[in-house]
């Protein structure tokens, strides 16, 4: 497996997550199953997986990449979201959500999440459904356009961001990833050695995701399908992903858990070297009373 696919923060997040031989374990999240494949090599000889991912193509990928484990990897095209419709509460050993990109999604032009080549403006995680980026930057009024990058990529330049891709549309349609980015560059260059186009790209891509669409009250959810002793273990990429695991975290900690990180744990400068896209994580954890009932 190339280096840009190495699982993030994987002893870390499996360290956390205290994955022993036996029990029913969990990835909300499984892109390529670099995490997932190390919770089947670690909770061998009976213990098993229930493994979601939004896009149907890396699972399919990721099916090939487990079939070697059996019967004891169970994959399931869904969002992580749908994890307390699926499980029994007080049924999961432990639960690992990693929210970000895949290598994959990124690394392949025809998804649309990246302006490093071109490709149509999509950025749909689950391509069955759903609105892509391209009708959003198409259709969306001005001031909603800069109240969604302001709000999801935190750009100072939003409404100068917003007005140049209005007045950009009303020439042709946006409709490629590299077209976007060049009116983006134009409307917030001036910052130092990040990509004017990152935080608008970002503010896109959570939106037609809905990235943010219920995480703290899913997380409570998530955590109460753990057994006594359970672990809930998160790994974020931005900090509005970041803000919400913390404070969801915090309000758990009052009654029935136990915070197992007080700090984010983030990625050692090895592994920031050898994989650049995992500078940006951090990795919180919560595990379960064991009295609880």
């Amino acid at each position: 497996m190339p280096a840009a696919h190495e699982p993030v923060l994987l002893p870390e997040a499996l360290e956390l997550l205290a994955v022993r031989p036996g029990g029913l374990w969990v990835d909300g999240t499984v892109g390529l199953g670099g995490h997932a494949a190390e919770i089947l090599r670690r909770s061998a000889p009976d213990g098993h997986l229930l493994a979601l991912d939004r896009d149907a193509e890396t699972l399919e990928e990721t099916r090939r990449s487990l079939q070697p484990f059996g019967e004891r990897a169970r994959l399931v095209h869904a969002d992580f979201r749908r994890l307390p419709d699926l499980m029994a509460p007080a049924s999961a050993n432990g639960i690992l959500l990693d929210l970000g990109v895949s290598s994959r999604q990124l690394d392949e032009p025809e998804r649309g999440f990246s302006f490093r080549a071109e490709g149509p403006l999509d950025m749909r995680m689950d391509r069955s459904q759903g609105q892509t980026a391209a009708e959003a930057v198409n259709r969306m009024r001005e001031a909603d356009l800069a109240d969604l990058i302001y709000r999801f990529g935190e750009e100072p330049k939003s409404r100068r961001v917003a007005r140049a891709i209005v007045e950009a549309r009303r020439r042709a349609r946006i409709v490629t990833t590299t077209a976007l980015a060049e009116v983006v560059r134009r409307a917030a260059r001036g910052r130092p050695g990040l990509d004017p186009a990152t935080r608008t790209f970002q503010a896109l891509r959570i939106h037609v995701n809905r990235e943010l669409e219920r995480l703290g009250p899913t997380l409570a959810e998530l955590a109460g399908l753990l057994v006594p002793g359970g672990r809930l273990a998160v790994i974020a990429f931005h900090s509005l992903e970041d803000r919400e695991v913390k404070q969801t975290f915090r309000e758990l900690a009052r009654g029935g858990f136990r915070l197992l990180t007080r700090k984010p744990v983030r990625p050692t400068a090895e592994e920031a070297r050898r994989n650049p896209r995992s500078r940006s994580a951090k990795l919180r954890a919560l595990a379960r009373d064991e009295a609880a009932a």
